[in-house]
């Protein structure tokens, strides 16, 4: 007995963190998730979603439990929402728009330049003729999808225009996924004006519910058991931009030519597809390297 308690005194930390005994206190994780609970209600972009709807708790609790089966995940959600987080907030407060649209980035991409096998890509997972309807430059040499300005503005304003159309953000969002005519036709057939009361496909249907938990985890991560307080997030380092009137017909030469390497050029400028650029005509390229 005495030498079980000196084991379980070497593994019960020194200093415990509100998160750290949300958990101790009970036997295990999988004891900690099966209590811990979704409130009464969760928003996103001021719209309240009720969850004493059974069909809508049972909606959330899905996403939730399954998210916090993804440990991993959501600490890398907030690691890389140090990168991308104060971009999206810049953009968003430019554009009177509310701050929570930035979740929808975290759950299109995990806030990585993913690609989706249906061809949709970058932070935002646009696909490509709607990224070129929305101003975006998709081609064999740059694809502004990886742009994260340049798709960051793209995304929100697609948003921007579902709201307009539709008059909710929940619809509006909706729309990110399954398109705004989709949203239009099912609205239409089923004589309904809410994103709740539509009968969706799985996708659509689960989509704005894993947005809302991903909000309320990453708003909350000590309430569920995440220890934040030392957290290393990621950040890229201190940039400029060179401006660029012509071809680069070795990118690795111009790297180091400006004093970097190839490598930190394609990291710091995801946008650029190949090992070359071609000219850019009457525009300009800018691109980052560091200071």
């Amino acid at each position: 007995m005495e030498l079980l308690l000196f084991i379980l005194f070497l593994l019960t930390p020194l200093v415990q963190t509100d998160s750290s005994r949300a958990i101790v206190k009970y036997k295990n994780y999988n004891t900690y998730v099966s209590q811990a609970g979704l409130p009464d209600t969760l928003s996103l972009c001021g719209e309240v979603v009720d969850l004493s709807d059974p069909e809508l708790r049972e909606r959330a609790e899905r996403e939730f439990l399954l998210l916090m089966q993804q440990s991993g995940q959501v600490i890398l959600y907030l690691k890389r929402a140090e990168r991308y987080f104060p971009l999206y907030d810049t953009y968003l407060e430019r554009f009177n728009l509310p701050s929570d649209l930035k979740y929808v980035s975290v759950a299109e991409s995990a806030l990585y330049m993913s690609r989706s096998s249906a061809g949709a890509e970058g932070l935002w997972q646009i696909m490509p003729e709607t990224a070129r309807s929305l101003g975006l430059r998709v081609d064999d040499y740059v694809d502004e999808r990886r742009h994260p300005e340049k798709s960051t503005i793209a995304g929100l304003q697609y948003l921007s225009e579902g709201h307009s159309k539709f008059k909710t953000w929940a619809l509006a969002i909706a729309g990110y996924n399954r398109g705004k005519n989709g949203i239009a036709n099912d609205l239409e057939f089923q004589m309904k004006d809410k994103y709740t009361d539509l009968y969706l496909n799985e996708e659509t249907s689960r989509y704005y519910f894993r947005i809302l938990i991903i909000k309320e985890l990453m708003q909350n991560p000590e309430k569920y058991g995440y220890d934040v307080s030392n957290l290393r997030g990621y950040k890229d380092p201190d940039t400029k931009e060179i401006k660029v009137d012509s071809a680069i017909k070795n990118l690795a030469q111009w790297a180091k030519d400006n004093g970097t390497d190839y490598k930190t050029v394609k990291l710091l400028n995801p946008w650029i597809v190949k090992r070359e650029l071609n000219s850019p005509g009457k525009e300009s390229y800018n691109i980052r390297v560091p200071e």
